[in-house]
C-alpha cells in the first residue's frame, strides 16, 4: 500500500488553483504580430476603398454605354455611400457582439464577391443596386478596425497604427481609380471593374492571412436600448453635432469635385483620355501629407484656426479650377485635396476627443455623416454639372465650404458665451 506521502504532491496539486495566465502584451513595434497585423490592416483599407471608388473614374464610360447622364451615373457612387453610411452605426454594434476580426473579415469576403459580380450589370439599375449592397457590406470595416486597433494595440503605437491603416485607405482609393482609367481605356469599363474586383480578392487573402487573432476582445450583448441611449447623448451633444455637419460638409466638396472631374477633363478644351483622367487621382498623395500636417496645425493654430485654413485653401482650390488650363486646374484640385484632408483629419480627431462616453458610437455617426456628405456631394455635384457646368459643380462646393464657415463661427460664439457666464454671474452675485 503507498503511504500517504506518496500521493500527497499529486493531492495538492489537484486541489490548488491553478495560476492566472499572464495577460498578452499589447502589439507595438517590436513585439511579435505587429508587422502582421499593420500589412493585414493596410491591405484591408487598400480592397475596401478600391471597391468603395471603384466606379468613379469610369463614370463618363458608364454614361456612354448605357446612355445616362452624369447624374444617373453618378449613383453608382453615392449608392455605395450612402449604404455605408446607414450601415456603419448597427455593424459597429454587431462588432461588440461577434468580435472586430469576424465582422471584417466576412464584410471583406461579401464586397469583394460582389466586386466580382459587378462587371456583368447588365443595366444601370442593376449597377447602382450590386453597387449599395457592396457598400452596405463595406460598412462593417470601419465600424471595426479602429476598434480592433484600440484593444489589441500599445497605446503608445496607436497613432502609428491607425496612420497605416489610414494610408491603406487612401492608396487604395487613389489605386482603385488609376487601375480603372487605364485598364478602361485599353478593354473598358468593365474589365477596369473586373480588375478592381481581383485586387481585392488578392488583398482579402491577405489580409485574413496575416492578421493576428484577437487577444483582448471581450464580447458584449446586443443591447439596443443603451446603443440608443448612447447615440441620443451624441446627437444632443451641440459640440460633436458640429463636428459631424462639418465632415459631411468637407465630403459633400470632395465628393462633388472627384465625381464630375472625370467628365471635365474628357471634354473640350482638355479632351484627355481615360488613363490620363485616372491617374488625375494620384493628387490622393496630397491628402496624405495634408492628414498628417494636420495635428501640427491645431498645435499652432488651435482647432478652429485649422479648420480656417482647411477651409481657405479648399476654396482657393474650388476658384483655381475654374480656368480653362490644365495648369490651374491640377493646382486646383491640390488645393481642394489638401484643404479636405485636413479639415477631415481635424474634424475626426475632434470627435474622439470631445466624447467621452461611446467613443465608438460617436465615431460611427461622425463616419455616416462624413459618408452622407459624400454620397450628396456625389449626386448633387452631378446634378450641378449637368445643368451649370464645371462652374455649377465649383458652386455647390463655396456652398458647402460657406456651410463649414458658419458652423465654425457659431461655435466660436458659442464658446464666447460659454466663458462670459462665470464671469456675469459672479458679477450679478456681487450686486
Amino acid at each position: 500500500m503507498p503511504s500517504a506521502s506518496t500521493g500527497a504532491p499529486t493531492t495538492v496539486g489537484a486541489l490548488s488553483s491553478p495560476s492566472p495566465e499572464p495577460t498578452p502584451p499589447r502589439l507595438a513595434p517590436g513585439v511579435p504580430g505587429y508587422r502582421r497585423m499593420s500589412l493585414a490592416l493596410f491591405a484591408a483599407g487598400v480592397a475596401a476603398f478600391a471597391l468603395l471608388y471603384s466606379t468613379q473614374a469610369l463614370l463618363p464610360a458608364v454614361s456612354g454605354e448605357f446612355g445616362v447622364t452624369a447624374s444617373a451615373a453618378s449613383w453608382t457612387v453615392s449608392a455605395a455611400t450612402g449604404a455605408l453610411a446607414l450601415c456603419v452605426l448597427p455593424l459597429s454594434a454587431l462588432s461588440e457582439r461577434f468580435g472586430r476580426v469576424r465582422l471584417m473579415t466576412v464584410s471583406l469576403v461579401v464586397a469583394t464577391a460582389l466586386g466580382l459580380l459587378v462587371p456583368f450589370a447588365p443595366g444601370p439599375e442593376w449597377l447602382v443596386a450590386l453597387r449599395a449592397v457592396q457598400g452596405a457590406a463595406l460598412a462593417g470595416i470601419p465600424a471595426s478596425a479602429m476598434a480592433y486597433l484600440a484593444e489589441e494595440v500599445h497605446p503608445k503605437a496607436l497613432i502609428a497604427a491607425i496612420g497605416l491603416f489610414v494610408a491603406g485607405n487612401s492608396i487604395g482609393g487613389m489605386s482603385g481609380r488609376i487601375v480603372t482609367g487605364w485598364v478602361a481605356q485599353l478593354w473598358g469599363w468593365r474589365a477596369a471593374l473586373a480588375a478592381v474586383g481581383l485586387m481585392a480578392v488578392v488583398c482579402t487573402v491577405a489580409f485574413r492571412l496575416l492578421l493576428p487573432k484577437a487577444r483582448h476582445f471581450t464580447p458584449g450583448s446586443l443591447n439596443p436600448g443603451a446603443l440608443a441611449r448612447t447615440v441620443r447623448g451624441h446627437l444632443s451633444d451641440p459640440l460633436l453635432m458640429r463636428l459631424y455637419g462639418i465632415g459631411a460638409l468637407f465630403m459633400t466638396v470632395f465628393g462633388a469635385v472627384y465625381t464630375v472631374i472625370g467628365y471635365r477633363l474628357a471634354d473640350d478644351p482638355f479632351g484627355l483620355p481615360q488613363g490620363v483622367v485616372g491617374s488625375v487621382f494620384l493628387v490622393y498623395l496630397v491628402g496624405t501629407v495634408s492628414s498628417a500636417a494636420a495635428g501640427r496645425l491645431v498645435g499652432r493654430l488651435g482647432r478652429r484656426g485649422a479648420l480656417y485654413l482647411a477651409v481657405g485653401t479648399t476654396a482657393a482650390g474650388l476658384l483655381l479650377s475654374l480656368a480653362d488650363s490644365l495648369t490651374a486646374v491640377l493646382p486646383g484640385l491640390v488645393l481642394i485635396t489638401a484643404g479636405f484632408f485636413a479639415g477631415h483629419a481635424v474634424a475626426s480627431s475632434s470627435v474622439s476627443r470631445t466624447a467621452t462616453t461611446g467613443r465608438a458610437q460617436a465615431s460611427a455617426l461622425y463616419q455616416s455623416a462624413y459618408y452622407l456628405g459624400s454620397s450628396a456631394g456625389g449626386t448633387l455635384g452631378a446634378v450641378a454639372f449637368h445643368s451649370g457646368g464645371w462652374a455649377g459643380t465649383v458652386l455647390l462646393g463655396l456652398l458647402a465650404v460657406l456651410g463649414v464657415v458658419s458652423i465654425t463661427l457659431y461655435g466660436s460664439y458659442a464658446a464666447r458665451v460659454r466663458e462670459r457666464r462665470p464671469v456675469l454671474s459672479a458679477a450679478a452675485a456681487r450686486h
